[in-house]
């Protein structure tokens, strides 16, 4: 039987005192260890989906569950995201004046782990990510490829349950990005992680195990029939 990472029903979102419907009644399941693309047009309500299952946002109603946590009941969100989240997004976000092995400890401070430990689990992520020899660079150091590689070793630095990605490679040329995305699933293969990803390229979502398309706040498009909102044609 199959655990599940991801539990959502019904879940809905409203901006501007109701105005907007960012999220209008979503049903989504997934799998531990999957590996998921959600896409959809600017403004759809993927972004806006992903930060409700990193618990950076909360429904108005509905319910979800995300790594065995109900986001609505439980009260420790943080330590929810630093024990079970591993965030990527578009811009890197690392520390300037930090190297790349140190920008990669941070999300560890939070564990009881000795300095050693934390130092072997950097070097271990950079060097999956092919950057273990530029360890005591900085991010200046380091190409704009490079930088996103150890955001995304520092994503699965405290052993997180689920990566989520925003666009990883939507600043990135063509050939980086596939550089990116293979790091990426092969961190996602290697750590037995779930990995949502949102992207507006379908060349980048089909090397995901199943393609969801959002539109106007609802799934409309999914590889799993038994989750479409509306009966129509499946990828």
């Amino acid at each position: 039987m199959m655990v599940k990472a991801v539990e959502i029903k019904d879940l809905k979102k409203s901006y501007e005192n109701g105005q907007i419907k960012a999220l209008n009644g979503i049903n989504l399941s997934i799998n531990e260890g999957e590996f998921v693309s959600i896409i959809g047009p600017s403004g759809s309500g993927k972004s806006t989906l992903l930060n409700m299952l990193g618990a950076l946002d909360l429904p108005d109603s509905g319910s979800i569950e995300v790594a065995g946590y109900n986001l609505l009941k439980n009260k420790k969100l943080n330590k929810f995201r630093g024990d079970k989240i591993g965030f990527v997004f578009q811009l890197h976000n690392l520390i300037p004046n930090i190297s790349a092995l140190e920008n990669i400890k941070i999300p560890m401070f939070t564990k009881k782990w000795s300095n050693n430990e934390m130092d072997e689990r950097a070097l271990y992520l950079l060097d999956i990510v092919g950057l273990k020899q530029k360890a005591n660079n900085k991010p200046n150091q380091l190409s704009g490829g490079e930088r996103q590689r150890v955001a995304i070793a520092r994503a699965l630095a405290n052993e997180p349950s689920i990566i989520l990605a925003d666009e990883p490679t939507g600043s990135l040329d063509s050939k980086t990005s596939n550089k990116i995305l293979k790091q990426l699933n092969k961190l996602h293969k290697e750590e037995n992680v779930t990995l949502i990803m949102v992207t507006h390229d379908m060349n980048v979502a089909k090397l995901a195990d199943r393609i969801i398309e959002v539109l106007d706040g609802k799934i409309v498009k999914t590889t799993d029939d038994s989750l479409l909102d509306n009966e129509i044609k499946i990828y």
